[in-house]
C-alpha cells in the first residue's frame, strides 16, 4: 500500500516524532509518521519540510479530538502518503484526506471504535492494546487478544498492531496475529533523532514495565484537556504517588495544579510525564532510527523462522 520495505511504522508521538525521526524511519524502510498531535501550526511548519524532503513514503498523525481541519490541510499540502487519526471521531477529516490522495489510518482502542472507523472509510486500522505507552483507553484490552479480533472484524482492511511492541519478536508476533505490521512508539522515543528530553531518554533506558502505570492523574495535574475516556501509561511520578485514586479531588483543587506547575518550574518533577509502554524493559540503547528499523526487521525474520521450525 505504501511502498515500504518493512512492516514497521513509527507511532506519531506528539513532541517526540519530529521530522528528523519520521524521515529516519522512512529511510530505514519503515513508515515514518510525524507526530502532529494537537495540530500546532508553528511546530508543523518547522517539522513538515524535514520529513517531506526525505524522498521516501511518510505520513503524519493527529489527535482527532483536538487537531483542527486547518492543521490537517497544512500537513496534506506537503504530500504525505497517509494521515493517522487517533482518539476521537475521524469522520470530519476523512474526505479531505482522501481528496488529497492520502490514505486514512485510524487508531482504535475497542471494537466499537473499530466498527466506526471502517464505516468512516479507514484504509488502515491500528489496533492499540493497553500495554502501549502514552494515551489509550482506560478500559481497553491487551494487545495479544485484541489484535486478532480486530483483524477478523475489519477484514479485508489491513491492521497494524500497537502496544508493548519493542523488538523484532513483537513485530513477528503482530504478523502471527494476522496484522499487516506493527506501530511502535516507546522504542523509537530513545533513538538518535527523537525530540525527547535527555532526562526522559535516560528514564526510559532504565525503566521497567512493572513500573509503568495507566492513569489520569498527570493529565489532570498539568491541566491537559484529554477526554476522560482516555488515560495514559507512564513511568512512576511523585504526583502519582500523591494523588492515586483521588482524581476527582485533584481536579477540584486548583492549588494542587498550581503546585504541579511550580514543581515543574523548580525542576522537582519532569517537565512532562515519561510516556512508556510495558515493553520498556527491551529499550537499552539509543541507535539511529534507520538502524533500529533494520534491526527490528532482522529480529522479526529470525523469530518467524525459528517459530516455523517448531
Amino acid at each position: 500500500m505504501f511502498g515500504v520495505q518493512h512492516p514497521i511504522a513509527l507511532a506519531p508521538m506528539g513532541g517526540t516524532a519530529g521530522g528528523a525521526l519520521a524521515a529516519a524511519v522512512s529511510h530505514g524502510g519503515g513508515l515514518g509518521l510525524l507526530g502532529g498531535a494537537y495540530g500546532d501550526r508553528d511546530w508543523l511548519a518547522r517539522e513538515l519540510p524535514i520529513v517531506a524532503g526525505c524522498g521516501r513514503p511518510w505520513g503524519v498523525g493527529f489527535l482527532s479530538w483536538s487537531a483542527g481541519v486547518d492543521a490537517v490541510e497544512q500537513a496534506l499540502s506537503h504530500g504525505p502518503v497517509a494521515v493517522m487519526l487517533s482518539f476521537g471521531d475521524p469522520s470530519p477529516f476523512v474526505e479531505r484526506i482522501r481528496a488529497a490522495g492520502a490514505a486514512v489510518i485510524v487508531q482504535v482502542t475497542d471494537l466499537e471504535e473499530a466498527r466506526r472507523a471502517v464505516d468512516a472509510g479507514a484504509d488502515v486500522i491500528v489496533a492499540q492494546g493497553t500495554e502501549s505507552g502514552g494515551h489509550g483507553a482506560r478500559r481497553g484490552r491487551a494487545t495479544l487478544p485484541f489484535v486478532p479480533v480486530v483483524v477478523d472484524l475489519v477484514a479485508p482492511v489491513p491492521v497494524l498492531a500497537a502496544g508493548g511492541i519493542a523488538d523484532g519478536r513483537g513485530v513477528a508476533a503482530a504478523l502471527a496475529l494476522g496484522a499487516a505490521g506493527a506501530l511502535i512508539g516507546t522504542r523509537f522515543q530513545v533513538t538518535a533523532e527523537s525530540l525527547v528530553d535527555p532526562s526522559t531518554a535516560e528514564a526510559i533506558l532504565h525503566g521497567r514495565g512493572q513500573d509503568t502505570e495507566r492513569n489520569r492523574v498527570l493529565d489532570i495535574a498539568r491541566g491537559a484537556n484529554w477526554p476522560a475516556t482516555y488515560s495514559a501509561r507512564t513511568l512512576g511520578h511523585p504526583y502519582l504517588d500523591r494523588w492515586r485514586g483521588r482524581e476527582a479531588e485533584l481536579a477540584a483543587d486548583p492549588r494542587a495544579r498550581a503546585d504541579y506547575q511550580a514543581d515543574v518550574a523548580r525542576a522537582d518533577v519532569p517537565p512532562l510525564p515519561v510516556w512508556a509502554g510495558e515493553g520498556v524493559d527491551l529499550v537499552n540503547d539509543r541507535p539511529p532510527a534507520a538502524d533500529l528499523v533494520a534491526a527490528l526487521a532482522t529480529q522479526a525474520e529470525s523469530a518467524l523462522a525459528r517459530a516455523g521450525r517448531h
